[in-house]
């Protein structure tokens, strides 16, 4: 009796390893960042009060850019993905580090994230990053951000931000050409939040 439930085991095992993978499939030859032109030094530090420290928070995505995949615009209807070219995390969270760091390194903020500084700070940058791909038709990468900034006094302030760069349709040219135009919109938007 043992012995044929063990049998019975291993052989539902057996099928069951034919239907599903245990390894998670290959893994990408490479994965996409991007990384801040402009950073502080090693040492580097920022004092201040909490309560005029700005807070950069990880900006909202449409359902397209909430995956590590690149998205390519094929048409005003259509949408595929890049091939081999895989986000090593969201694209949203790649934005804002270095949305956050660019803004340390140009700036003349105290810029907190992460934890309970976040939601103590009373300056806000919030926004959308409303595209972060390939747009076929043009050969260009596109990176469109539409920031809000809430200030200590309620006054909230809106702008759109937005750079292309030329690429060819492959993963490399693209991730390079994505990384330049992020920090190029970085850069702007360090300047407007000042």
């Amino acid at each position: 009796m043992m012995k044929s439930k063990f049998l019975a085991a291993a052989a539902s095992l057996a099928a069951l390893s034919g239907c599903i993978s245990l390894g998670g499939g290959d893994p990408p030859d490479q994965l996409l960042t991007l990384t801040p032109s402009a950073s502080i030094p090693a040492g580097a530090a920022a004092e201040g009060e909490a309560s005029a420290a700005l807070a950069v928070q990880v900006p909202t995505v449409t359902q397209r850019l909430n995956v590590t995949r690149v998205p390519v615009t094929t048409s005003d209807s259509s949408l595929a993905y890049l091939q081999d070219a895989v986000w090593v995390e969201k694209p949203a969270q790649l934005f804002r580090n270095v949305l956050a760091e660019t803004i340390r390194a140009k700036g003349n903020r105290l810029v907190v994230g992460g934890g309970e500084l976040e939601y103590v700070a009373q300056t806000q940058l919030s926004g959308q990053l409303v595209d972060m791909g390939f747009d076929a038709n043009s050969g260009s990468v596109i990176v469109r951000y539409d920031a809000m900034l809430e200030m200590p006094d309620g006054t909230i302030r809106t702008r759109r931000f937005e750079h292309s760069e030329p690429a060819l349709p492959e993963a490399n040219d693209v991730g390079s050409a994505l990384n330049r135009a992020a920090n190029i919109v970085a850069d702007e938007v360090a300047e407007w939040v000042g």
